[in-house]
């Protein structure tokens, strides 16, 4: 297969990895026994190790669908973002890998060509729209860090903090502060981040 492999060929293999051991299960060295191939096989498709994850990032974009979106311009955002948060939920360590590059790849690019495309056709300053667009992006690939690495216990451990310190506050909302839904905080954070970018004056 040596003289066959292509780049796809690791990314590919390279997700598999990611969804079965998470992205500390990512190396090189372990693609290759994947792919039965020599390690100089995949070095010489990727690289280095850094250059195979902004790789990967790029490729989970990739499966970020833009068709049938939403015609008004502020709803075409909030829809590519609640895919953008699907995609990276369906793989595992999905925001972690994500969050460790900073990628100039195509699909990469075309994420952020239809936010921009979209919040300058609602109207928002260039410079306020580029804002706009970094402070979602940190907002769903953070939220989907903490859904993908909140420990099981997490609750159990809340309980334990409340009952053996003095908490009045977050007593009297324990109830609200444990419903922990990912979804409405991102329908919430998008709604402050894209009122504040159209009515900033």
């Amino acid at each position: 297969m040596a003289d066959r492999l292509s780049r796809r060929d690791v990314i590919h293999a390279a997700l598999a990895l990611l969804d079965r051991g998470g992205a500390d299960a990512i190396t090189l060295r372990g693609i290759a026994r994947h792919l039965d191939v020599h390690l100089n096989s995949v070095s010489l498709q990727v690289g280095s190790k850094a250059r195979l994850f902004d790789l990967m990032a790029d490729a989970i974009l990739g499966e970020l669908s833009f068709d049938d979106l939403p015609h008004p311009p502020i709803d075409r955002v909030k829809e590519i973002f609640r895919r953008y948060r699907q995609v990276l939920l369906n793989h595992r360590d999905g925001a972690h890998l994500v969050s460790g590059t900073r990628v100039s790849e195509t699909n990469t690019l075309r994420l952020g060509e239809a936010v921009i495309a979209a919040l300058l056709d609602a109207g928002v300053d260039p410079d306020l729209a580029v804002t706009t667009f970094w402070s979602l992006n940190y907002l769903v690939v953070g939220l989907v860090h903490e859904e993908q690495t909140t420990p099981e216990d997490g609750a159990h451990r809340f309980e334990q903090e409340l009952a053996a310190h003095s908490f009045p506050a977050l007593t009297s909302v324990r109830d609200l502060f444990l419903d922990d839904n990912a979804a409405a905080h991102l329908e919430f954070g998008m709604d402050a981040l894209l009122h504040r970018a159209r009515h900033l004056d």
